[in-house]
């Protein structure tokens, strides 16, 4: 099965609408990898859904590497993409360029994720020109909430919405194969899409992008300590799982499980040489 790279990414646009999902675990790319979508992320994200932080700003180069390595060990076709964590790339562009290297070189992915506009330009234009792609990603950036003051949309303003654009076009010229739109307005996300030659996938930012991203966990209704208002549960697995241990818990209380297909036996004569055995 032929693997998906960057590039292919990057002609789609214009062609269909490119499917991406985040996910951060063996068992989930193999899902992620059946149902056939084109990219899965493996977000910082997984400090909130995965770790329980209230943010992704204590995810590590060492928890990304980790999930990174198990997704890849269950996706066999998709792009796997891997976010560069907070402050993995911030300190210099060496910096930046070294520790997208290690994804590639330790966990199998094949591309990586950085979140910012026109500073980081100089960051992406090395990471690319050392063989590496690079999806940029604007809007509400996570990383970034301590400045926003939470996690709130942004570009609500003609200044704000011209400023993602110009951070848009720069990161298309620095190299970056596709850029991701968080929580901006559908208007603006439209414009943006039709400016640049690469995809842009949108989460939170309307209809027009060049495809969507959501979250594994929030796509089966896993999460629910944090639904943004764009998420759409297209099933009810949480409830379903904590129906199904409820029912395991009453079973193993009143002695009903396991039952007798679950329960092995001893062959009879074995049984009876054993018992021998233990009177003696």
């Amino acid at each position: 099965m032929k693997k998906i790279t960057a590039p292919d990414i990057t002609a789609l646009k214009g062609q269909r609408k490119i499917t991406m999902i985040t996910a951060y675990d063996y068992p989930s790319a193999l899902i992620a990898d059946a149902a056939e979508v084109d990219m899965i992320l493996v977000g910082d994200s997984l400090g909130m859904v995965v770790l329980g932080y209230d943010d992704t700003l204590a995810v590590t180069m060492e928890d990304m590497l980790h999930h990174c390595a198990a997704v890849s060990r269950g996706a066999s076709k998709a792009l796997i993409v891997a976010d560069l964590p907070f402050m993995s790339y911030h300190e210099s562009v060496s910096q930046a360029v070294s520790n997208a290297g290690r994804f590639l070189q330790k966990t199998g992915v094949r591309a990586v994720k950085l979140e910012g506009g026109r500073p980081y330009c100089e960051h992406v234009r090395a990471i690319v020109n050392a063989g590496i792609p690079v999806q940029g990603h604007l809007g509400l950036t996570p990383q970034h909430v301590a400045n926003f003051g939470g996690f709130k949309a942004q570009g609500k303003t003609a200044e704000a919405a011209a400023g993602l654009l110009e951070d848009a076009l720069a990161l298309q010229d620095a190299g970056c194969f596709s850029i991701v739109l968080e929580a901006v307005p559908a208007e603006v996300a439209e414009v943006i899409t039709e400016k640049l030659d690469i995809p842009t996938i949108g989460i939170g930012a309307g209809p027009s992008t060049s495809g969507q991203v959501l979250v594994f966990h929030d796509i089966l209704g896993l999460f629910d300590k944090f639904v943004p208002k764009f998420v759409k549960k297209y099933a009810h697995i949480r409830e379903d799982a904590i129906e199904a241990i409820s029912e395991y818990r009453r079973e193993v209380s009143v002695g009903d499980f396991p039952g007798a297909e679950q329960t092995n036996h001893m062959n009879a004569d074995e049984l009876r040489i054993f018992k021998d055995m233990l009177n003696k």
